[in-house]
Protein backbone atom coordinates (compact mmCIF):
# COMPACT_ATOMS: atom_id res chain seq x y z
CA UNK A 1 0.00 0.00 0.00
CA UNK A 2 1.69 3.37 -1.07
CA UNK A 3 1.88 6.11 1.74
CA UNK A 4 -0.51 8.87 1.58
CA UNK A 5 0.52 11.90 0.07
CA UNK A 6 1.22 14.82 2.76
CA UNK A 7 0.16 17.99 0.38
CA UNK A 8 -3.51 17.31 0.95
CA UNK A 9 -5.62 17.53 4.43
CA UNK A 10 -7.63 14.29 5.21
CA UNK A 11 -10.83 14.83 4.90
CA UNK A 12 -11.77 14.06 7.97
CA UNK A 13 -9.87 17.52 9.15
CA UNK A 14 -12.01 18.96 7.00
CA UNK A 15 -15.13 18.27 7.78
CA UNK A 16 -14.44 18.96 11.51
CA UNK A 17 -13.31 22.59 10.92
CA UNK A 18 -16.17 23.06 9.00
CA UNK A 19 -18.44 21.75 11.99
CA UNK A 20 -16.16 23.54 14.61
CA UNK A 21 -17.12 26.85 12.74
CA UNK A 22 -20.50 26.13 12.97
CA UNK A 23 -20.88 25.78 16.70
CA UNK A 24 -21.67 28.72 18.65
CA UNK A 25 -20.25 29.68 21.61
CA UNK A 26 -22.95 31.26 23.70
CA UNK A 27 -25.12 27.96 25.25
CA UNK A 28 -25.81 27.89 28.86
CA UNK A 29 -25.33 25.00 30.95
CA UNK A 30 -28.16 22.69 30.81
CA UNK A 31 -28.86 19.00 31.24
CA UNK A 32 -32.32 16.67 31.05
CA UNK A 33 -34.46 17.65 33.63
CA UNK A 34 -33.77 21.76 33.64
CA UNK A 35 -36.81 24.01 32.73
CA UNK A 36 -35.56 25.69 30.31
CA UNK A 37 -37.15 29.19 27.87
CA UNK A 38 -35.93 28.49 23.99
CA UNK A 39 -36.45 31.71 21.95
CA UNK A 40 -36.85 30.35 18.52
CA UNK A 41 -37.42 32.20 15.13
CA UNK A 42 -40.22 31.32 13.43
CA UNK A 43 -40.63 32.35 9.92
CA UNK A 44 -44.30 32.95 8.51
CA UNK A 45 -43.99 33.83 4.88
CA UNK A 46 -42.36 36.99 4.44
CA UNK A 47 -43.17 38.07 8.64
CA UNK A 48 -40.36 37.10 10.93
CA UNK A 49 -41.41 37.03 14.73
CA UNK A 50 -39.57 35.25 18.10
CA UNK A 51 -41.45 32.55 19.59
CA UNK A 52 -40.88 31.54 22.97
CA UNK A 53 -41.13 28.04 24.28
CA UNK A 54 -40.67 27.10 27.83
CA UNK A 55 -40.36 22.97 28.95
CA UNK A 56 -38.58 20.55 30.48
CA UNK A 57 -35.34 19.24 29.04
CA UNK A 58 -36.27 15.18 28.53
CA UNK A 59 -33.03 15.01 26.44
CA UNK A 60 -29.64 15.88 25.22
CA UNK A 61 -28.57 14.03 22.30
CA UNK A 62 -25.68 13.93 19.94
CA UNK A 63 -22.21 15.50 19.63
CA UNK A 64 -21.02 18.57 18.01
CA UNK A 65 -22.82 20.43 15.28
CA UNK A 66 -25.19 17.39 15.48
CA UNK A 67 -26.49 17.48 19.12
CA UNK A 68 -30.11 17.95 19.84
CA UNK A 69 -31.74 18.73 22.90
CA UNK A 70 -35.77 17.92 23.52
CA UNK A 71 -38.03 20.11 25.73
CA UNK A 72 -41.43 18.64 26.71
CA UNK A 73 -44.09 21.30 28.07
CA UNK A 74 -47.98 21.00 28.85
CA UNK A 75 -49.98 22.93 26.54
CA UNK A 76 -53.65 23.05 27.23
CA UNK A 77 -53.64 19.89 29.31
CA UNK A 78 -51.68 17.97 25.90
CA UNK A 79 -48.19 17.23 26.02
CA UNK A 80 -46.28 18.94 23.40
CA UNK A 81 -42.31 17.91 22.85
CA UNK A 82 -40.25 19.82 20.10
CA UNK A 83 -36.73 18.69 19.06
CA UNK A 84 -34.22 21.99 18.67
CA UNK A 85 -30.88 21.28 16.85
CA UNK A 86 -28.57 23.08 19.02
CA UNK A 87 -26.10 25.02 17.25
CA UNK A 88 -28.92 26.36 14.91
CA UNK A 89 -29.38 29.87 13.97
CA UNK A 90 -32.89 29.82 14.14
CA UNK A 91 -32.17 29.76 18.30
CA UNK A 92 -31.70 33.32 19.52
CA UNK A 93 -31.37 32.55 22.90
CA UNK A 94 -31.55 29.67 25.57
CA UNK A 95 -32.67 30.83 29.28
CA UNK A 96 -32.31 28.31 32.29
CA UNK A 97 -35.25 29.08 34.53
CA UNK A 98 -34.65 26.19 36.60
CA UNK A 99 -32.04 23.46 37.23
CA UNK A 100 -34.04 19.71 38.21
CA UNK A 101 -32.91 17.31 40.32
CA UNK A 102 -33.07 14.01 38.15
CA UNK A 103 -30.92 11.11 38.24
CA UNK A 104 -31.55 9.80 34.96
CA UNK A 105 -30.10 11.26 31.02
CA UNK A 106 -33.64 10.35 29.59
CA UNK A 107 -36.75 11.41 31.26
CA UNK A 108 -39.67 9.59 29.17
CA UNK A 109 -40.91 8.66 32.15
CA UNK A 110 -42.57 11.76 31.99
CA UNK A 111 -44.62 11.22 29.06
CA UNK A 112 -47.01 9.01 30.81
CA UNK A 113 -47.27 11.44 33.76
CA UNK A 114 -49.64 14.23 34.16
CA UNK A 115 -50.18 17.42 36.55
CA UNK A 116 -48.55 17.33 39.95
CA UNK A 117 -47.14 13.93 39.56
CA UNK A 118 -44.98 15.67 36.21
CA UNK A 119 -43.16 17.56 38.06
CA UNK A 120 -39.70 18.14 38.72
CA UNK A 121 -38.16 18.65 42.27
CA UNK A 122 -35.86 21.77 41.83
CA UNK A 123 -32.62 21.85 42.73
CA UNK A 124 -31.89 24.88 45.18
CA UNK A 125 -28.70 26.90 44.66
CA UNK A 126 -28.55 28.09 48.19
CA UNK A 127 -28.60 24.95 49.77
CA UNK A 128 -25.15 22.82 49.90
CA UNK A 129 -25.91 19.55 50.50
CA UNK A 130 -23.25 16.82 51.84
CA UNK A 131 -21.66 14.38 49.30
CA UNK A 132 -23.69 11.35 48.99
CA UNK A 133 -21.91 8.33 50.31
CA UNK A 134 -20.54 6.85 53.53
CA UNK A 135 -19.71 9.92 55.80
CA UNK A 136 -15.82 10.30 56.08
CA UNK A 137 -15.14 11.83 59.50
CA UNK A 138 -12.64 14.37 59.24
CA UNK A 139 -9.37 13.67 60.98
CA UNK A 140 -8.85 14.69 64.98
CA UNK A 141 -6.89 17.89 65.37
CA UNK A 142 -3.50 17.90 66.90
CA UNK A 143 -3.84 18.37 70.39
CA UNK A 144 -1.93 21.86 71.91
CA UNK A 145 1.40 21.17 73.29
CA UNK A 146 2.85 23.25 75.55
CA UNK A 147 5.46 25.37 73.97
CA UNK A 148 4.57 27.94 72.25
CA UNK A 149 5.25 28.57 68.19
CA UNK A 150 6.35 31.84 68.72
CA UNK A 151 10.11 31.23 71.08
CA UNK A 152 12.08 28.99 69.23
CA UNK A 153 13.53 25.65 71.18
CA UNK A 154 16.95 27.00 71.99
CA UNK A 155 19.87 24.31 72.20
CA UNK A 156 20.84 22.76 75.48
CA UNK A 157 24.31 24.40 76.79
Amino acid sequence: MPPRPTGRPLMSKVIETLERAQLRDNIPQFKAGDTVRVHFRVIEGQRQRIQVFEGVVIKRQGAGARETFTVRKQSFGIGVERTFPLHTPKIEKIEVAAVGDVNRAKLYYLRGKVGKKARIRELRQDVVRPPKGPAVQPPPEAAESDVSADTPESPAE
